[in-house]
């Protein structure tokens, strides 16, 4: 059986090539009409109409650079402040000194004079707290008294008050109190790209050459809370040379003589002075072993008190307890002094007038010693030291008074023995 090779058929009508023809035409100008170019969202767009990739990416991270200059300040050139924010200050910023007060938290300070009126901008980042520059005349934050601003969270201004620093919790720094005479509605906060300005004037015929700056806890608005400020997360003091826009470290100064001043005098009235009362109370048995270390080591003592309360004439005694501290302290050294005349001026040991003599330089010396321990408490209090050194200076007294307890039984055993 043959079978017919069948051949595929085509069929065309006459009319459909027209139609086709039209119809791709139409489809066409439909397309054309539909395919419009997308408009770039953002500068940062990865390539538009065929730009090149670099230059996009060189756009991009050209960028970024002013947006976080927009964030920062400094006093490079032009140290003047922006515009934006000077126009909201309500007195004149045009010639301001500034230094870099604070490099770790990015502190700026600038401030001028015009006769007795002291005109100050702080620049701070805004983190939420509150910032705060204070005025102390030996650097202690204690006694001092501090402009503190935070933002109202408009990003546009916030609030600036004065406090009196007068202690380390929140209430005993109470707001709208101080001992600067601002300016009254001069006072204010600016808010601006992520920095907070606070700007105030005030008189005096010269700051304090110390300032201390603060800075609050992050994301705690005082305005909650009374306008009573949370406890620093952080602050530092540093002294200023207004004249020459310079400033320094505190360390080097009033802190520092500070620290002399309580090593010195607690070592000396504190601690060498009771062991030098216990060596000639104790051990008079072990002659002259007993007269040499106690004239050596009250000696010692003595010096080392001498300078401490010299070291504390340096420093300021216009905090809470300075008056007291400092009376209790002179009266110690007063007792010292006497108890030196006392040793140059002692009778012959066969003289009658020893045993009078006697009594006054043991109860003179006892009496020192006990106005010394208690001032170093109060010490201790004023310069807010925490509780391990008092702690510290209270076990010694108790180890020191339980030694003397149990030599002062065997004493007492020994000569009734005898």
């Amino acid at each position: 059986m043959r079978h017919k090779q069948l051949h595929p058929v085509f069929f065309f009508p006459s009319s459909r090539p027209q139609a086709t023809a039209r119809t791709h035409q139409t489809r066409n100008r439909a397309e054309k009409q539909e395919i419009k170019p997308m408009k770039p969202r953002s500068r940062c767009s990865s390539v538009i109409n065929g730009a090149p990739l670099l230059l996009v990416v060189v756009v991009c991270f050209g960028l970024s650079p002013v947006a976080r200059s927009q964030s920062s300040d400094s006093c490079s050139t032009p140290a003047s402040l922006a515009a934006g924010v000077s126009k909201l200050i309500p007195f004149d910023t045009s010639n301001l000194t500034c230094f870099d007060a604070w490099s770790s938290e990015n502190f700026i300070v600038r401030y001028t004079s015009s006769g007795s009126t002291w005109s100050f901008v702080l620049s701070a980042p805004d983190k939420g707290g509150y910032v705060a520059v204070g005025f102390s005349q030996d650097g202690a934050m204690v006694g001092s008294s501090a402009v503190a601003g935070w933002s109202s969270g408009n990003g546009v201004g916030g609030v600036a008050k004065q406090y009196k620093l007068g202690g380390t919790s929140s209430r005993s720094c109470p707001p709208d109190q101080g001992s600067l005479s601002l300016v009254a509605k001069n006072t204010l906060v600016v808010a601006q790209s992520s920095r907070i300005y606070v700007a105030f004037q005030f008189t005096a015929p010269q700051p304090t050459p110390y300032l201390i700056y603060a800075v609050g806890p992050s994301n705690t608005n005082p305005s909650g809370n009374g306008d009573y400020l949370a406890q620093h997360r952080v602050y530092t003091s540093a002294a200023v040379n207004y004249a020459a826009g310079t400033t320094s470290s505190a360390g080097g100064g009033a802190a520092d003589t500070k620290k002399w001043h309580g090593a010195m005098a607690g070592l000396g009235w504190g601690v060498l002075m009771p062991v030098g009362i216990a060596l000639a109370r104790y051990f008079k048995k072990h002659d002259p072993f007993w007269f040499y270390a106690h004239i050596s080591v009250q000696g010692v003592g003595f010096v080392l008190g001498v300078a401490g309360v010299v070291a504390g004439f340096k420093l300021n005694d216009d905090v809470p307890g300075g008056d007291t501290h400092q009376a209790i302290g002179i009266t110690v050294l007063v007792l010292g002094c006497l108890q030196v005349l006392a040793f140059l001026a002692r009778p012959d040991k066969s003289s009658k007038v020893r045993r009078y003599w006697n009594w006054y330089h043991h109860n003179v010396g006892r009496a020192a010693v006990a106005c010394a321990a208690a001032n170093i408490f109060i010490g201790l209090n004023i310069a807010h030291e925490g509780n391990a050194a008092r702690a510290g200076y209270g076990i010694f007294l108790v180890v020191l008074a339980l030694v003397a307890v149990f030599l002062e039984v065997k004493l007492w055993r020994s000569r009734r023995s005898g």
